[in-house]
């Protein structure tokens, strides 16, 4: 049923008294729900209004339709109910309106796929999928969490060691028993590190060529069939195959911060609670230091155990060795050039 005939279910089921800023058929536009299924989260809806002793909320009713959800996902996927929003994304301008396209894509497919005739042929399935490319760190994950949680539904990580399998067939099976499982779920489903698993058919030089393009094959169908909402997230957007991009609706490229960008992220990761030493140079540090928002995130934290563990606040020294610390991990020469004035910071 469409979201206009879901809310009339809706409200024909439990018509306990809604709030006035509800829009209960935009609310529930991104869910898939059957007519009993409406029924059962109209009702859990409104014993959760009433416990709160108010009117519904939109909250109540994403919480009701998410109830409806089986739990076979949760053993196949990481599930994580997303504590993000628009305003915590540090984006350029198109990234950001792309990903906002992409949020209107899945609120609105019943209606452009549906009522308007605009559903593809060759059994195209009526979900939607993006591609997520940038290197680690620019805020491709948690902008699929900020998607999930503009539709009010939960996100599933797919954890790749429960997919790949060495012997031939068995990942085909893996995958057939998520999309299947997904299929019955108002989710978002994101597949990390997609090019290990959508990777380019090959020439066949051997068996295992053979196999892994019949892997490749599977996949491309199985991606046309699904009804629901996924996500690709890769680092290498070079290693997909050509037929998966052309399969996608929306590729999104994250590209890494500019300096601009960079000072909003060091502010945001240090937060506001984290007492801070006056002359904490961040504008410094935006500037002089190029690294992604999750390496800025590394960053804050490590200077936050430095400071507990001193029992005093953050100070640039503590900055200084933690961004020290995160060029180790990533490999990176220590130049003293990049380090300027607070080079005899480094331990």
């Amino acid at each position: 049923v469409g979201p206009e005939a879901r809310a009339a279910l809706w409200q024909q089921a439990h018509p306990a008294p809604l709030a006035a800023d509800l829009d209960l058929t935009r609310v529930l536009s991104p869910f898939l729900l059957t007519p009993a299924q409406v029924a059962q989260a109209a009702r859990s809806a409104a014993q959760v209004a009433t416990l709160n002793g108010g009117e519904v909320q939109a909250e109540d009713v994403r919480a009701g339709a998410r109830a409806q959800n089986a739990a076979g996902l949760d053993r196949l996927a990481r599930r994580i109910e997303p504590a993000v929003t628009w305003d915590d994304l540090v984006l350029p301008a198109d990234p950001l309106a792309q990903l906002r396209e992409l949020a209107a894509r899945a609120r609105h497919r019943d209606r452009v796929l549906g009522e308007w005739g605009m559903r593809p042929g060759g059994g195209r399935g009526r979900g939607v999928a993006a591609l997520f490319a940038g290197d680690s760190g620019t805020g491709k994950t948690m902008s699929a969490e900020v998607i999930a949680a503009d539709l009010g539904l939960d996100l599933y990580t797919v954890d790749l060691a429960t997919v790949i399998d060495k012997y031939v067939g068995e990942t085909e099976k893996n995958l057939e028993k998520i999309f299947s499982e997904a299929a019955g779920i108002n989710g978002v489903l994101l597949f990390d590190e997609a090019d290990a698993i959508f990777g380019k058919r090959s020439e066949v030089k051997d068996a295992h060529d053979r196999y892994a393009n019949v892997e490749s094959a599977y996949l491309l169908q199985r991606m046309e069939s699904f009804d629901g909402l996924a996500i690709l997230s890769t680092n290498l957007r070079a290693n997909l195959d050509d037929a998966f991009t052309r399969r996608l609706d929306l590729v999104v490229d994250f590209p890494m911060p500019d300096a601009e960008q960079r000072r909003v992220l060091w502010e945001r990761c240090l937060g506001p609670l984290l007492p801070r030493a006056e002359g904490l140079d961040l504008d410094f540090c935006a500037e002089s230091f190029e690294l992604a928002g999750g390496n800025i995130r590394s960053v804050a934290v490590t200077a936050a155990y430095l400071a507990a563990e001193s029992g005093g606040p953050v100070r640039m020294a503590d900055l200084i060795h933690a961004v020290q610390r995160e060029y180790q991990k990533l490999g990176r020469l220590t130049l003293a050039s990049e380090f300027g004035e607070y080079v005899a910071l480094l331990r």
